[in-house]
């Protein structure tokens, strides 16, 4: 069996990351060859997540658009094609119809890509985004795999074969923050890219009283690089792969603000799910799957008003046996629901399961 993997991101991309990289070991380990061809390069995703240069982002995506389409001329040589988000960002989905008529095919998506989204770093992009194109998408696929339930019902309205799959941790990979010394400064950890860092601003106010009152109070963020505040004391850190978890061990608290909007129901809790997986409590806003994931109080905490975030992180910041006991719950509910031990063997039961329905039809 071979399997073509199309993602849309190189592995330093979360997104791909987690929803294809992190069970490759299970298909080799189950005999299963394949090939990734992620649509952006790392020199790419880097130049993407950067403000100005557009004349470099449009060489980029211009060779990016020629490998995908070779990519796609191939795809007949494969038992199965999985394509992880659409084959382009923008225009029609005449790949994914060419795809189709080559192999089964298997689309995966964890954002609502149906909705549109202005972009923050590429907005030229936006006047070349179809978010309607995914409904035919949906139609072309033999089985779509939706990182939440919302996501799900969506794609099953337009006569999808639609399955959840939620995003996995890989707990030998994220371990248990150790036990804080207590005479450094109290952390609020936020871990992202810098599209999302703008969802901050949320709890701007929330943080500029909680830092008046508290001295030791810090707001790293990793992975972004914008936001700043005067009243706040903020840390910002480059995002890499191999010190990630070590960046996560120095939070004492893990933020997930969002937008209370239909764009958030789309999103699959991958920030509260990682802070959770290495024993923190996570603040998270309470809106869509968020509400799945988190039992509020106990594995972490759903607010939503400025007032809400401002008394729950008061009461984090005061009680470090309460920040102990909920960070434990959190890591004891990713190991029960969401352990890449678990998924690894159910992603590679689904790969042969389509691609041996692809073969009869």
């Amino acid at each position: 069996m071979k399997v073509l993997f199309l993602t849309k991101y190189p592995r330093d991309g979360a997104s791909s990351r987690y929803r294809v990289y992190q069970y490759l070991p299970y298909l080799e380990a189950a005999g299963i060859a394949y090939r990734v061809q992620p649509f952006m390069t790392p020199a790419m995703y880097r130049a993407i997540n950067r403000r100005g240069a557009a004349p470099a982002k449009a060489l980029h995506t211009g060779c990016a658009v020629l490998r995908r389409a070779a990519a796609v001329l191939g795809a007949g040589s494969y038992d199965l094609v999985f394509l992880q988000r659409e084959c382009l960002p923008f225009g029609t989905p005449w790949l994914e119809r060419a795809l189709r008529r080559r192999a089964p095919l298997i689309f995966d998506y964890d954002d609502a890509l149906f909705l549109f989204k202005p972009s923050t770093h590429t907005p030229l992009a936006d006047a070349l985004k179809r978010p309607q194109r995914i409904i035919e998408i949906f139609r072309l696929a033999d089985c779509v795999l939706a990182g939440n339930s919302w996501l799900c019902a969506r794609a099953a309205e337009h006569g999808a074969d639609a399955r959840t799959f939620h995003v996995a941790e890989d707990l030998q990979r994220y371990t248990p923050r150790p036990a804080p010394r207590g005479d450094g400064p109290l952390v609020l950890g936020w871990l992202g890219s810098p599209s999302t860092e703008k969802y901050l601003d949320a709890i701007r106010e929330p943080l500029r009283a909680l830092c008046r009152r508290h001295e030791r109070l810090r707001l790293r963020i990793v992975g972004g690089g914008h936001f700043s505040d005067p009243e706040i004391p903020v840390e910002h850190v480059p995002w890499h792969l191999d010190t990630e978890v070590a960046q996560l061990h120095t939070f004492d608290i893990g933020l997930m603000p969002l937008p209370l909007e239909e764009w958030s129901l789309g999103k699959s809790g991958g920030k509260a799910r990682t802070y959770m997986a290495v024993g923190l409590p996570a603040v998270c806003t309470g809106i869509g799957f968020n509400c799945e994931l988190i039992n509020d109080g106990e594995t972490g905490f759903l607010v939503r008003e400025p007032q809400e975030w401002q008394a729950v992180l008061q009461r984090l910041i005061e009680d470090p046996g309460l920040r102990a006991r909920v960070g434990a719950a959190a890591r004891r509910t990713v190991e029960a629901r969401f352990s890449l031990q678990q998924q690894g063997p159910r992603f590679v039961e689904i790969l042969r399961e389509v691609a041996a329905r692809g073969r009869r039809h």
